[in-house]
């Protein structure tokens, strides 16, 4: 497609009220803000920016229950490092003609269930002000979240079910963090910025990304998407919140962990935050830091090209350094961003049945025109990835599978017509012709934001990074503004595997064997974000499209539940059973053993499962709690009904030398009428010295 000269033009402009000839927008300099160009057509004029920020907690409960991301029966929760939070930001205009909102979450991603009941309870709260179409959600995809939120049975099949729990923590959180953000909303200045981070990720399907034409590789010179964007968002001189888009995939932690984390880049949020003197617990949030991704789907933090390895082999380690990186390329981007010119806020929306598109040759590599097909996962997903880990768990030899079983298993024919529609994929399960719907969506939400020159454009699946090169170059040439104005959104309002190249697909690797609806998701995809961007330039509606299915009344689970709580013999709950030395000094670990009940009796949102406490004087104040990157809760059964909980404390350098304590908080369940109780355990002194 030829190059429109308004496009080209635009490029060049980097500052506001600047046109300075400085290259093509492909060649931006590091620190540039996007390129301005004129304003949409029939978009209505904006008075001024006005942005709100808000956070909340969407922790699920941190024992025994599956978790979400690698889909290994053998991951299940044990314990949590870090509590997951939802982060949201709303902006408007100044006369309140139009608003978005958009939200990041410390899981693994949104599924469609937790989008429809985010609105559904928006709805009743705000009427029509936030709707499918300007509410944009997203996850960080941390592979050590809680698993279970998902409606789609494919994705619950690990977990043996829906878990309740979790799916009500994370729409509560969401919910919470948005309605926060709208009581927050007033006057703000924002400012976009980029810089290079080349040390944080490496393309774990190298040579599928270099079947792609050069034109593709030389904007990914490394292999990898070395940009990290951030919006910066700025109140009364007051820095208030960042939005840091950077594709690395949130899998620092391997399998073998089992504390709930939001990985590298909820530890990124957390670093940044925490130096801004942000305290979760006490509801002080001066500053709201979001780490989403964004192409990320080939993009790993294993730099070694092996689970848990790279930079050290030391997991946790692994996720702090990844994280650090990324607070560290943020900040660059933060410090040297520009001012966007104030402009209009708009949305626009589009569900598309990604089992039944017909895709014009307009967005095919071949001229011609194609077809999807129904979702199928290849012989390539089965066997996963080197660099991240095994693969979704599906097919478990010799391993029986009550929720498969419950749905009719997953014996079905693969009909000839579907085997040549997904070819070159082996096609190893038909997942979309499963009973009693297909067990993944194929009627899927895309979305496309703006907020004054900046275009955020959505998608509900893992795009590779070319993959999302291509959607962006599709809407920027559409509303004819540069590259650079557009921000890709992978893992958008909804799950559904993977989108790799056409090209990559031919490789069939792991990607392409995750890509489910054939060799030509992407062109169809393309096809349906050039339509919403048509439509947003032109100041017009798209038909809504056909509605997602609702299989929220056919969810069962099969995993353990809580029947009752006893104290080990001759303990009480809250009892101390493991006592801390009496001195240490920062580098020390601190643990402390408590007997405890279970922690699905209360997963404590919004609250903690410890403190470590400081004297203060005659009193005692909260030092850290599970929030903080230094602690962690271990928790495991001594019996079929009871357990110990462990918390440690890795004192870290800069601790103010004192009188430490460590106190637990827990619940338990009796036998009998189920009555639930709390109480509270309180370990020993010590010092730090």
């Amino acid at each position: 497609m030829p190059a429109r000269r308004r496009t080209v033009l635009a490029g060049f402009a980097v500052a506001p009220a600047v046109s300075a000839f400085a290259g093509p927008a492909h060649a931006a300099p590091a620190h540039a803000a996007p390129a301005h160009a004129a304003p949409a057509r029939r978009s209505p004029s904006a008075s001024g920016f006005r942005a709100g920020v808000g956070v909340s907690d969407v922790t699920g409960p941190v024992a025994e229950v599956g978790m979400m991301g690698y889909s290994s029966f053998d991951q299940v929760a044990h314990g949590l490092h870090q509590r997951t939070r939802a982060r949201a930001y709303v902006f408007d205009t100044g006369g309140g003609t139009a608003r978005v909102a958009y939200v990041c979450t410390d899981t693994c991603m949104i599924f469609q269930s937790v989008h429809d009941a985010v609105l559904a309870r928006l709805a009743q709260r705000f009427g029509d002000l936030y709707t499918e179409r300007n509410v944009l959600l997203t996850a960080v995809h941390s592979h050590a979240a809680c698993g279970g939120a998902s409606h789609d049975y494919a994705y619950n099949l690990a977990v043996l079910g829906f878990r309740q729990q979790v799916f009500d923590a994370e729409v509560d959180g969401i919910v919470e963090a948005i309605t926060a953000a709208h009581d927050d909303l007033a006057d703000a200045t924002l400012s976009y910025g980029r810089s290079e981070l080349l040390d944080a990720s490496v393309n774990r399907s190298r040579d599928a990304f270099d079947r792609n034409p050069i034109a593709d590789r030389d904007y990914y010179p490394h292999g990898i998407d070395h940009w990290m964007r951030v919006l910066r968002i700025t109140r009364a001189g007051l820095d208030v919140g960042a939005v840091n888009w950077f594709a690395t995939h949130c899998a620092s932690l391997t399998n073998e962990n089992l504390l709930v984390s939001g990985d590298n880049k909820g530890a990124a949020a957390y670093f940044w935050e925490s130096d801004a003197g942000v305290r979760h617990l006490d509801g002080v949030v001066p500053f709201v830091a979001a780490f989403p991704q964004t192409n990320s789907g080939d993009m790993s933090p294993n730099l070694a090209g092996e689970p848990g390895r790279g930079p050290t082999d030391d997991e946790f380690e692994n996720t702090r350094i990844i994280g650090e990186r990324q607070v560290a390329a943020a900040r660059a981007a933060f410090e040297s961003a520009t001012t966007l010119p104030v402009g209009p806020i708009d949305s626009r929306i589009l569900y598309l049945d990604m089992a039944d598109q017909t895709v014009s040759g307009r967005y095919t590599d071949d001229g011609r025109e194609h077809r999807t097909s129904p979702a199928c996962i290849g012989a390539a997903m089965s066997a996963g990835s080197t660099e991240d880990g095994p693969a979704l768990g599906l097919f478990p030899e010799g391993t029986p599978n009550p929720l498969a079983d419950a749905l009719g298993g997953m014996d079905v024919d693969v009909p000839q017509w579907l085997v040549d529609a997904q070819y070159p994929k082996l096609v190893l399960a038909p997942v979309g012709l499963l009973p009693p719907d297909g067990w993944v969506p194929h009627v899927v939400k895309i979305q496309l934001l703006r907020i004054g020159d900046l275009y955020i454009a959505g998608g509900p699946a893992e795009f590779t990074i070319v993959a999302g090169l291509r959607i962006r170059r599709t809407v920027a040439d559409e509303l004819e503004v540069p590259l650079e104005n557009v921000i890709f959104q992978g893992y958008a309002n909804s799950y559904c595997s993977y989108c790799t190249t056409p090209e990559e697909y031919d490789a069939q690797h792991y990607e392409g064997g995750s890509t489910l609806f054939g060799r030509h998701t992407l062109p169809a995809y393309q096809q349906g974000f050039a339509r919403l961007a048509g439509a947003l330039r032109d100041g017009v509606d798209v038909p809504r499209g056909p509605a997602p299915r609702d299989l929220s009344h056919l969810q069962p689970f099969f995993g353990p539940t809580v029947d009752h709580d006893e104290p080990l013999p001759g303990t009480s709950f809250g009892d101390v059973v493991l006592r801390p030395a009496e001195s240490v000094r920062a580098g020390d670990v601190v643990e402390v053993e408590f007997v405890t009940g279970h922690p699905q009796n209360d997963i404590r949102r919004g609250s903690t499962f410890f403190e470590v406490q400081r004297r203060d004087g005659t009193g005692w104040v909260r030092h850290a709690d599970d929030s903080d990157w230094a602690t962690r809760f271990h928790w495991r059964r001594e019996s079929t009904h009871s357990a110990i909980a462990r918390i440690t404390w890795d004192v870290p350098a800069g601790t103010p030398p004192g009188r430490y304590r460590i106190v637990h908080f827990g619940e338990a369940k009796s036998r009998g009428d189920g009555t639930i109780s709390s109480f509270t355990g309180t370990g020993d002194e010590f010092d730090v010295a």
